[in-house]
C-alpha cells in the first residue's frame, strides 16, 4: 500500500481582467475500490463558493463562479490518498460470446462500447486489433495485446498534440501524450467489441523515490477494459495500474473528465497553466 499526497494547481491567466467566470473542476480523487481518500479539498482564488456533485459517470465535480474582476483564476486541489495493490483477478472472465451478450444487455457497457469522435481508431489500428482477435486470443489477452501495441507504436512527446487532438491525428504522427495513447487504446478496444473506459488521474513518476520526497508529477490518463470485471492498464507506460496511480474520474473520452473548464467574460485572451506535485508519505 502507498500513501500519496497530490497537489494539482491549474487555472487561467487573462491578458485583460475577466469580469466574471463560471467553471467546473474534476480534480478530486475517487474514493472506492482499492483507493481510499483520506483528505481532499479545493482552494480557489479569487475566493468562490463551491457546489459539489457526482456526474453521470461517477466523477466528483466542483462548480463555482467568480463574479469580481480578476486577472488570474487559480484552482489548487490537495489530496491525500491511500492506494492498495490491485487484488488477484477472479475467475469471472467472459468468453467472446458471453461478452457480447453482456455488452448488448447492460446500459453502461453499451455506452463504453460506443466509439466517439475523439477515440475513433484509424483503419490501420482497427485492422491490427481485428487481427489479434482472429488469432484466437481470449478477451483479456486481446485487450492486453491491443494496449501493448498502441503503447509501442506511439512515441510519448509533450506538445506533439493539443487538448483537442483526436486518436486519428495522433496515430498519423505516431506521437502524442497519455491522453492520445489512451484515446487510441480505448477506440481500438471498442472497435473489436471490448467495452473500455477512459480514466483520468495522477501518476507518481518514480516509485523508487523515498518517503517524504516531493517530485514533479503529472496529470495522467489510462484505460480500463471489461471482460467480466474491469481491469486497469496504463498503455503509455505499458504496465498494469498500481500503487503509483491515483484515479480521479472515468468517462467515454477526455471530454468527460477534463480537470478544469469554464467560460468567462472579458476582452482579453486566456492562457492555461498547470503544475502537479506528488509526495509519497508511506
Amino acid at each position: 500500500m502507498s500513501r500519496l499526497r497530490v497537489v494539482h494547481r491549474t487555472g487561467f491567466s487573462y491578458a485583460e481582467p475577466a469580469t466574471t467566470s463560471y467553471n467546473e473542476a474534476r480534480m478530486l480523487p475517487h474514493s472506492g475500490g482499492e483507493q481510499f481518500v483520506l483528505q481532499a479539498g479545493l482552494d480557489i482564488r479569487p475566493g468562490a463558493t463551491q457546489h459539489s456533485y457526482l456526474d453521470y459517470w461517477g466523477t466528483r465535480v466542483s462548480t463555482f463562479e467568480v463574479l469580481t474582476p480578476h486577472r488570474e483564476l487559480s484552482v489548487t486541489a490537495t489530496s491525500l490518498v491511500e492506494v492498495r495493490p490491485a487484488p488477484r483477478r477472479g475467475s469471472a472472465a467472459l468468453d467472446w460470446a458471453g461478452l457480447e451478450e453482456a455488452r448488448r444487455s447492460t446500459v453502461a457497457l453499451v455506452e463504453f462500447s460506443t466509439i466517439t469522435s475523439a477515440t475513433e481508431p484509424p483503419a490501420e489500428l482497427e485492422a491490427l486489433a481485428a487481427g489479434i482477435v482472429a488469432e484466437g486470443a481470449s478477451v483479456d489477452e486481446t485487450a492486453f495485446e491491443v494496449c501493448r501495441t498502441v503503447g509501442e507504436s506511439v512515441e510519448y512527446v509533450r506538445g506533439a498534440t493539443g487538448v483537442g487532438s483526436t486518436a486519428r491525428e495522433a496515430w498519423a504522427e505516431r506521437k502524442g501524450v497519455c491522453q492520445d495513447i489512451a484515446h487510441l487504446a480505448v477506440g481500438a478496444l471498442r472497435s473489436v467489441g471490448i467495452p473500455a473506459r477512459y480514466v483520468s488521474g495522477y501518476l507518481h513518476p518514480n516509485p523508487s523515490v523515498g518517503v517524504g520526497v516531493t517530485v514533479v508529477g503529472e496529470s495522467h490518463a489510462w484505460v480500463e477494459w471489461y471482460d467480466g470485471e474491469w481491469r486497469g492498464y496504463d498503455p503509455t507506460n505499458q504496465q498494469d495500474v498500481g500503487e503509483s496511480h491515483v484515479l480521479v474520474g472515468r468517462g467515454r473520452d477526455y471530454a468527460d473528465v477534463s480537470p478544469l473548464r469554464g467560460v468567462y467574460a472579458g476582452p482579453g485572451a486566456s492562457e492555461l497553466f498547470v503544475s502537479v506535485e506528488v509526495t509519497r508519505e508511506s
